[in-house]
């Protein structure tokens, strides 16, 4: 039983390479469509729009209220992210996994990333928009998830120390970055001699676990 967390820039081909990944494994794919399922069973409803509008100093000292309920989402995304790590068999793209499961032995952490031209002209053509529309999105994009590590979990977003593997997708192609993840987690078993606990340990609320457990048989492992 093993996890892979995947973190990236927007724009480096990072949804590809989790989805072949989880194919490859057999493995439950989780990203912020599955954690809104879940959350939504719990009454936040808000669960995308307030991740990607984080809390600056006005927001925290004019509307409290909000940031309060900010941080109930945050803390449920990190109950909700252990419990997929406690199911195990999964490839979480994105939501600051690699911190929440940080103390754990059988997690692979990976950070996938390409210099801003390059994931530019990768979103310009996924999205068909102009390049200044481009630029300014990235830019955008960076800055909240910046500000998302920092601000509950103080941890930089670009600290590759928190990482087991970090590729630039723009000399690695994926289907090679797919290739090393799957043989990487393949040799996880001798990671537990670390000392480190293993996922097994981790104490789960039941009722969040059978939503879990729920959300993920919806989803299916890839076969």
């Amino acid at each position: 039983m093993s996890v892979i967390t995947i973190s990236r820039d927007f724009g480096s081909e990072a949804e590809y390479i989790a989805e072949k990944v989880a194919q490859a494994l057999g493995y439950h794919f989780v990203d912020k469509e599955f954690f809104g399922t879940v959350l939504r069973e719990y009454g936040l409803v808000e669960f995308d729009g307030e991740y990607n509008a984080l809390p600056g100093f006005w927001d925290k000292t004019v509307n409290e209220h909000r940031f309060e309920r900010r941080d109930e989402v945050v803390h449920m995304l990190n109950r909700a992210i252990r419990a997929v790590a406690q199911h195990g068999n999964a490839v979480i793209l994105g939501r600051s996994g690699f911190e929440v499961l940080a103390p754990f032995a059988n997690v692979l952490h990976v950070r996938l990333q390409a210099p801003i031209s390059v994931r530019v002209e990768r979103v310009m053509k996924e999205l068909k928009i102009p390049q200044e529309e481009a630029e300014d999105f990235l830019k955008e994009n960076d800055k909240v998830h910046v500000a998302f590590t920092h601000e509950y979990y103080q941890m930089p977003w670009d600290a590759i120390h928190a990482f087991d593997l970090v590729i630039n997708t723009n000399k690695i192609p994926p289907d090679l970055a797919v290739t090393w993840l799957v043989d990487a987690v393949k040799g996880l078993g001798s990671a537990q001699k670390l000392g480190k606990p293993t996922l097994s340990s981790l104490q789960i609320d039941p009722i969040l676990k059978k939503s879990v457990t729920d959300a993920l048989k919806c989803t299916k492992a890839h076969k």
